[in-house]
């Protein structure tokens, strides 16, 4: 592997230059230049121009409303998007088309997406991911989220947690225990469940931030078709690892920018007040960018298994744990750097509690101590630090299991 493009994939580079330089107003500066009203309508009407320009999942198959674009060719639209300060979607596509879009089209039925995939282009649903519960967070097979078949309809029982977004969704995907008798993960079914019906029950939980973007949900006799399983009867926990997969891989590959981004404006940053010359904050600085350069590395070595037709498993999980915890230090550092004026919350604040702020923010307190306080949930959410080591040490370097208490 190489870190660098071929002549035909630079190329390709220029097609999509030319192309936000037709779409984007003269004096664009990034997303994290607007907020409010306007962050919110220039979203809208970008995600439509990106679908019907065959952008929203450039790498799903033509046939399916995709663009049918090579992993390279992915990478390097997001290179050029945020590059541009330019989303690749809505807010809710990450869990619509990334997530659940290609799961469907590895373990769906051919009715299940003729119906769903075009509708999650449309943006016609909003989707969440109901897949911890109370006891059921970093040991995910011990789900227990009880699914009853009653004639045509499966009867859910149980309650969800930490549902990124369940706030503002009409439909979750969900892991339901459709075998309690079988070993615990293989009585799992993956679920399309609807989520305006009476027994889904949706309480926001308030975060260190002071948002509110993830919840607890409870299901009371909720109802599912039956024919809403996806991937078989009690075989979710495959279905389940696929979507991690494709969602871990594909940021391994994409998620690298946005740090790249967000690096360079520390760096702004430290120039403008004058720290550039220290020696302290320039020996961290450099780590970050080492660290950055890493996840680069990293995230080609992933694209290559795209190219060689790999579809993400246990190893994407070197990427989780990688950007997790980087996140921490350079959010740390950048508070050294604001010194005192981060104690006092002025100017913008990031639109998500995840990753980093939008391309070109400015370097304000309001968005260096809400993505701080982000970072520290970026090593728990969607698999906390330690199970992406044991899933590291287990599954790729072959380790014996952690030992469990008697």
């Amino acid at each position: 592997m190489q870190p660098t493009y071929t002549a035909e994939a630079e190329a390709y580079r220029e097609k999509v230059q030319a192309f936000l330089a037709e779409k984007l107003p003269t004096d664009w500066q990034g997303t994290g230049a607007i907020e409010g009203d306007e962050l919110e309508q220039f979203v809208a009407e970008w995600r439509n121009t990106l679908y019907e320009a065959r952008y929203l999942a450039p790498g799903w198959p033509t046939e399916y409303g995709g663009g049918g674009l090579s992993a390279t060719e992915q990478v390097i639209l997001a290179e050029e998007f945020t590059r541009a300060g330019v989303p690749s979607g809505g807010p809710n596509d990450a869990f619509s088309i990334q997530m659940l879009g290609n799961t469907l089209l590895m373990w769906g039925t051919d009715e299940q997406k003729a119906h769903y995939l075009p509708r999650l282009l449309k943006g016609d649903d909003t989707w969440c991911q109901g897949y911890s519960e109370p006891d059921a967070g970093s040991d995910l097979g011990n789900v227990g989220l009880r699914a009853v078949l009653d004639g045509d309809e499966w009867i859910l029982n149980g309650q969800k947690i930490w549902t990124s977004a369940g706030h503002l969704a009409d439909h979750i995907f969900t892991l339901a225990r459709t075998d309690p008798d079988g070993p615990k993960h293989k009585g799992i079914s993956f679920m399309l469940v609807p989520m305006d019906q009476p027994g889904i029950e949706v309480r926001p939980i308030k975060m260190i931030s002071g948002d509110s973007e993830f919840n607890e949900v409870f299901y009371t006799d909720a109802r599912v078709p039956k024919e809403n399983i996806v991937g078989g009867l009690n075989n979710g926990w495959a279905v389940a690892m696929s979507l991690l997969g494709f969602e871990r891989g594909e940021a391994a590959a994409t998620a690298p920018i946005r740090f790249k981004s967000e690096i360079e404006r520390l760096t702004t940053m430290a120039q403008e007040r004058g720290l550039a010359d220290d020696p302290v904050i320039r020996q961290r600085l450099a780590w970050c960018h080492g660290q950055v350069r890493i996840m680069r590395y990293n995230g080609m070595r992933v694209l290559t298994q795209f190219l060689n037709g790999h579809h993400p498993g246990p190893d994407a999980a070197i990427g989780k744990l990688f950007w997790s915890e980087y996140h921490k230090v350079v959010t740390e550092l950048a508070l050294d750097i604001m010194g005192a004026d981060a104690l006092f919350y002025e100017g913008r604040k990031p639109p998500s509690a995840f990753s980093t702020d939008d391309p070109g923010a400015a370097n304000t307190s309001a968005s260096w101590v809400n993505t701080f306080l982000n970072a520290r949930a970026g090593t728990i959410y969607a698999g906390s630090s330690q199970i992406q080591r044991n899933i590291v040490g287990e599954m790729i370097l072959g380790l014996p299991k952690e030992p469990k208490p008697a």
